[in-house]
């Protein structure tokens, strides 16, 4: 019988992108419409948040597809804070109920950073300065910076499609 051996090293390539990492702490939909005021685009809100591990958390996302240079660009929410009820028995004739509010993060070793701004293409370096300084000069934000995706352990977690 016959071996055959599949080869796909060419099929799959790794997805290009540029990612950016935002700090502040303003509500994501400010966030939104701060960004698209100041680099003249149009992201909106998904209908869906992203979804992991069924419900437990869930990350806003904001979408804009630019049809002049073909490109996706998606604002998202790295934290997400959840609140656990858990029935604490004291003895007594009554059970007290305790809320434990617990904090997930969409990249983990990236706690720090409140969203991420991640555009579908890898920019030259002028035009990727040019939108970090864009964004760096908004009130509200504190710090912005490209983060290298090779360094990333968990960047599956930034496949939207």
């Amino acid at each position: 019988m016959a071996v055959h051996k599949l080869i796909l090293d060419d099929d799959f390539e790794e997805s290009i992108f540029t990612l950016i990492a935002i700090h502040c702490t303003i509500e994501d939909y400010r966030l939104a419409y701060l960004i698209n005021k100041n680099l003249g685009i149009n992201l909106v809100r998904q209908k869906n948040d992203l979804d992991f591990s069924n419900g437990k958390s869930t990350y806003s996302i904001y979408e804009w597809e630019d049809e002049k240079q073909r490109l996706s660009w998606y604002l998202v929410s790295n934290i997400c804070k959840t609140n656990d009820v858990h029935q604490v028995k004291t003895g007594l004739l009554f059970q007290n109920n305790q809320s434990v509010t617990k904090t997930h993060h969409l990249l983990p070793e990236l706690n720090q950073v409140n969203y991420f701004l991640k555009i579908d293409d890898e920019f030259n370096i002028k035009k990727e300065k040019h939108i970090i300084n864009t964004i760096q000069n908004i009130p509200q934000i504190i710090t912005a910076y490209t983060i290298d995706q090779n360094q990333l352990k968990s960047k599956d977690n930034l496949i939207f499609n």
